[in-house]
């Protein structure tokens, strides 16, 4: 007989978000894509879905919070592409996202400064 994992705490008591049950994203789709990142993993334990989708959770959280005050900055109420790309610019640890929201350099929500971060002139 299996014994209750380490994470088995999490599903009796809310999940890991504790709002919406163990998990919020989907396990499935987030191994398959575990399973696409390469051709050695092969396997991948019951787990491992379960810290990526936390994991997932908080940066979409995270990128969420800094654009909504891109937004409360800008004295609106309606989150557009353009607050996540000032939040992705004006972010170090967001760096990595700077190329996907490139194209968005020409808002006028973005400063002079955020545009050239981005490589526009």
């Amino acid at each position: 007989m299996r014994q209750p994992g380490r994470y088995s705490g999490f599903m009796m008591h809310g999940g890991i978000s504790g709002r919406t049950g163990a998990h919020s994203l989907p396990l499935a789709r987030i191994k398959k894509i575990m399973k696409k990142s390469g051709e050695d993993v092969k396997m991948i334990s019951g787990e491992a879905p379960i810290v990526f989708s936390k994991a997932c959770e908080l940066f979409i959280e995270e990128l969420t919070r800094r654009s909504w005050m891109t937004t409360l900055e800008g004295k609106r109420r309606t989150l557009h592409k353009d607050d996540v790309a000032s939040a992705v610019v004006g972010t170090d640890i967001f760096d990595f996202l700077v190329s996907l929201v490139s194209d968005s350099c020409h808002s006028e929500d973005i400063t002079p400064e955020e545009k050239e971060a981005l490589g526009g002139s």
